[in-house]
């Protein structure tokens, strides 16, 4: 039997454009069982996270995500640590173990990035990003390499001094990248709107958004996590990368339905329907509002891509 093949995510070098691609043609070959258990330490914000994704005919794996939001601001390393399992569709046996915080982080931020090329508009010129952890310099890249168009980037968060940080970080040529200390100012000025933070109270409100932004909700996955109030979700056509996640499980949905601002059937379309051509953005002025929740199909097509990625390097 073949060597389990062990791959470090963050030694892995490719072209952002690739990895969204590959969740494309991922989305449309069919997305196969998808399941999810959520492990939460009591009075504490720490949780464990199992996705796992069987695609019959192509693979099979599993993903452990350990999520801890008190890591990075106390020092202690990033939010959240995965290993992802990767196992041949034909016989079982193991191909891979992935580690490496990039793991989630760019299968997150390919899984925005594609809701965005399908849904921001195509001339898209200033990007507003809501938090500045870990996965939000990810986030950036990502959201620029399928809308090159933009040339400005602003960077809140409640922290000044790691937004700060974060845009002193980044070095992008012909773009101007900043912190701003007004969310609201950044808002209202903005194409596209990405909010990366593990907000239980509302980050961005509805009546900042501005006709023709599209917004991208990256941050929770919890009923009592939310980004945005219900009147951005009102005010929004709504797409989520799996309906069975997001309005079920991540606060944005369940707190707006649960106060009747939404219904569930307000959801237009799922990431796949998307892929499979279902109609997206209607007009240049349309609010589009893209709910990143997360899925062990997600992290099954990014595995196969990394495994296929190294073997070829091996």
């Amino acid at each position: 039997m073949a060597p389990i093949l062990a791959i470090d995510a963050d030694a892995l070098e490719f072209d952002p454009l690739w990895l969204v691609e590959r969740l494309r043609d991922g989305h449309r070959n069919g997305i196969g069982t998808v399941e999810r258990l959520l492990l939460e330490e009591p009075g504490a914000p720490n949780s464990l996270l199992t996705w796992a994704a069987w695609q019959p005919g192509a693979a099979l794996g599993a993903k452990l995500a350990a999520v801890f939001p008190g890591n990075e601001a106390r020092g202690a390393g990033p939010n959240i640590r995965s290993v992802v399992v990767l196992f041949d569709w034909q016989d079982g046996r193991p191909l891979a173990v992935i580690t490496g915080e990039s793991f989630t982080r760019a299968k997150t931020a390919a899984d925005s990035a594609l809701g965005a090329d399908l849904l921001a508009r195509p001339n898209a010129a200033t990007l507003a990003v809501l938090g500045a952890g870990a996965q939000a310099e990810t986030q950036i890249r990502y959201l620029l390499a399928v809308r090159p168009s933009i040339r400005r980037v602003m960077i809140w968060n409640r922290t000044t001094q790691k937004a700060d940080a974060l845009a002193a970080a980044l070095s992008l040529p012909g773009i101007e990248i900043g912190a701003v200390e007004d969310a609201e100012a950044a808002v209202r000025s903005a194409d596209i709107v990405s909010c990366v933070t593990a907000s239980r109270d509302p980050v961005l409100r509805g009546s900042w958004l501005q006709p023709g932004t599209h917004v991208d909700l990256v941050g929770s996955f919890t009923p009592e996590m939310r980004e945005a109030d219900g009147e951005a979700m009102r005010r929004a056509r709504l797409f989520v990368d799996t309906r069975r996640f997001a309005v079920g499980q991540c606060g944005e949905f369940t707190q707006a339905i649960a106060a009747g601002a939404i219904a569930p059937t307000d959801v237009v379309a799922e990431l796949a329907e998307l892929c499979a051509g279902a109609e997206g953005r209607r007009s240049a002025d349309e609010i589009t509002l893209f709910k990143n929740a997360g899925g062990g199909h997600l992290d099954l097509i990014v595995a196969r891509a990394f495994h296929e990625l190294a073997s070829c390097i091996d």
